[in-house]
């Protein structure tokens, strides 16, 4: 008997061991069927994000009589087609509905890794986000890794490159020539050259001289609000009014004869220095996914703009 003893002592550790592996089992399929309902639904919101943009991404309508009206909200007349164009615009920068779901969560993992790559000015590769995005979310990276360039672009003006496919290595460059840099205080900070780009997009649109209160309807589109905090954009009013005017890439002066008091922003000494109206225009065709040459009557103007000051 006791030869065999030992044989009897391993069976019911066999069947425990069998137990574990089935539960083991289970629970893997229930990973995967979970990851699967995922990708599912990470494929239908890309779809129903596609369909959206091939309504809404119309070319810009040329403003018959004033630029303003094309753009501004604050009389209540543009049409539906401008109201169309200008959430195009400003959709990809609503970043406050990056939590809402699991994939805008990644991508705001992403998005917020980056940033620190930049600032550190450190290139990035597709393994390091890999551990940031989850690499149980593999299959889901193309489209996080997408969808979080396209904010790094619209926000903070930051294109990202490749420079080594063989270990998919990036780099992260401001693509908008302006040399502003965040102050040392605002290092937690997210840059913020995109909206930068797109008020003076605004501005230039809207005859190169711009309501104080156009510009706040607008940016109530995009969650932004005087005198309310952002995540991003700190206080907008102190951001527009004292920051950027500071900086002389805006200004900001009263319009004459107006009682009671009322304010406009016009683009200042260092945006003209800086960029152009047809590097605008371009920046804000590549966020709309469009060409320039849909904005025909700006992008005259530009063009003209451009001729006219000339090679110093």
């Amino acid at each position: 008997m006791i030869p065999g003893t030992p044989e009897k002592e391993l069976e019911p550790q066999q069947e425990e061991e069998q137990k574990q592996q089935e539960q083991q089992d289970q629970q893997d399929q229930q990973e995967e069927e979970e990851q699967e309902q995922q990708e599912e639904q990470m494929e239908q919101e890309q779809q129903e994000e596609q369909e959206l943009a091939a309504v809404t991404l119309g070319p810009p309508r040329c403003p018959q009589s004033s630029s303003s009206s094309s753009w501004s909200t604050s009389d209540g007349s543009s049409s539906s087609q401008e109201e169309d164009d200008t959430h195009s615009l400003q959709a990809p920068a609503d970043t406050k509905s990056l939590p809402r779901n699991l994939l805008n969560e990644k991508v705001a993992d992403l998005v917020n890794f980056m940033i620190l790559k930049y600032r550190l000015k450190e290139p990035i590769t597709k393994a390091e986000m890999l551990k940031v995005v989850i690499k149980r979310y593999k299959k889901q990276f193309p489209v996080i890794f997408k969808k979080a360039c396209k904010c790094l672009e619209v926000i903070s003006g930051i294109d990202v490159k490749e420079v080594d496919p063989q270990i998919h290595s990036y780099v992260l460059v401001n693509s908008l020539d302006l040399t502003h840099v965040e102050t040392l205080s605002d290092n937690q900070s997210m840059p913020k050259n995109g909206l930068l780009i797109i008020i003076l997009g605004l501005i230039f649109i809207e005859g190169n001289c711009t309501p104080e209160e156009n510009i706040w309807d607008f940016l109530s589109m995009i969650g932004v609000y005087a005198g309310r905090e952002h995540f991003i954009y700190g206080e907008p009013r102190k951001l527009l009014t004292r920051d950027w005017v500071q900086q002389n890439y805006l200004v900001y002066q009263k319009v004459p004869n107006s009682d009671p008091p009322r304010y406009e922003f016009l683009w200042g000494p260092r945006a003209h220095a800086e960029t152009s109206k047809m590097k605008v225009l371009e920046f804000l065709a590549k966020i709309k996914g469009t060409d320039p040459i849909t904005f025909s009557c700006w992008c005259e103007e530009a063009l003209r703009d451009e001729r006219e000051s000339g090679p110093e």
